[in-house]
C-alpha cells in the first residue's frame, strides 16, 4: 500500500540508500501493544535493523503503519504523538517510537484513567523532547482547547486530527484488528509472529525476497 509524503517518518530507511520498492514490509503496530512493543525491538533495536536497510534496503520498504486500538482510549493519544513527531521532525519517529515503547506501560489504561488528556499530552512532549524532538511544538500540535471553536463546535479536536483520521482510513482497507500485523506485498502474513528471533526474521527474509 502506498505511503503519503507527510507518513514518510514512518518508513525505516538509510540515507544512502534510495530503495526502489521492490517488496514492501508494513508493521501494523500499537503503542500500548506489549506484542507490538516486542516486534519492534526486535525489527528496530537488534542487529536486524542493519539487515534491512543495508542487506535488502535495495528490495524492501519497510514501514511502520500506526494501528490504534479504540479499547484503549490512551492508544489514541499515544499514536497521536507519533503523528505530532512526524510533522516536526520525521527523521526522529522511529527514535521517539523506541522511547515510547520503552515506557509503554506509563500509558496503560490504570495508568491515564485519573489523568486529564492534556496532562497525558504534556508526558508525551516529554519524550519527544528526550530524543531532540521540540517539546513545545509538539505539545503545541496535541493540546485540545477547553473554548468552543469559532463556529461554536465543541469537538474541535487538535492539529494531527486529520492526520489520524487519513490513517485509520488507510488501515480500513487492508482490515487489521490484531496488533502486530506484519502485511507483506499488500499481504497479511499471519505466519510471523512477535516473539520472533532475529534468526527467524532473517531466515524468512532469505526466503521470500527477490
Amino acid at each position: 500500500m502506498a505511503l503519503a509524503p507527510k507518513f514518510a517518518g514512518q518508513k525505516l530507511t538509510s540515507s544512502s540508500i534510495q530503495p526502489k520498492a521492490v517488496h514492501t514490509l508494513e508493521l501494523y503496530l500499537d503503542y500500548v501493544c506489549p506484542f507490538s512493543a516486542k516486534m519492534f525491538k526486535t525489527v528496530y533495536t537488534t542487529p536486524l535493523r542493519d539487515t534491512l536497510l543495508e542487506k535488502y534496503g535495495d528490495r524492501v520498504v519497510t514501514i511502520f503503519r500506526q494501528q490504534i486500538q479504540p479499547w484503549h482510549p490512551s492508544s489514541t493519544l499515544v499514536h497521536e504523538a507519533g503523528f505530532a513527531v512526524l510533522k516536526v521532525r520525521p527523521e526522529k519517529f522511529y527514535e521517539f517510537s523506541a522511547a515510547l515503547f520503552d515506557q509503554q506501560k506509563d500509558f496503560f489504561d490504570v495508568n491515564v484513567v485519573n489523568e486529564t488528556r492534556n496532562a497525558t499530552y504534556k508526558r508525551l512532549a516529554k519524550i519527544a523532547g528526550s530524543v531532540g524532538v521540540d517539546e513545545d511544538n509538539v505539545y503545541e500540535l496535541l493540546h485540545i482547547s477547553d473554548k468552543p471553536g469559532e463556529d461554536g463546535s465543541l469537538n474541535t479536536g487538535n492539529r494531527v486530527t486529520n492526520d489520524v483520521k487519513v490513517q485509520v482510513k488507510t488501515n480500513r482497507l487492508v482490515g487489521v484488528h490484531v496488533t502486530p500485523t506484519v502485511v507483506f506485498d499488500g499481504v497479511v502474513n499471519g505466519d510471523i509472529s512477535s516473539g520472533w528471533t532475529r534468526e527467524q526474521w532473517e531466515e524468512w527474509l532469505g526466503k521470500n525476497v527477490d
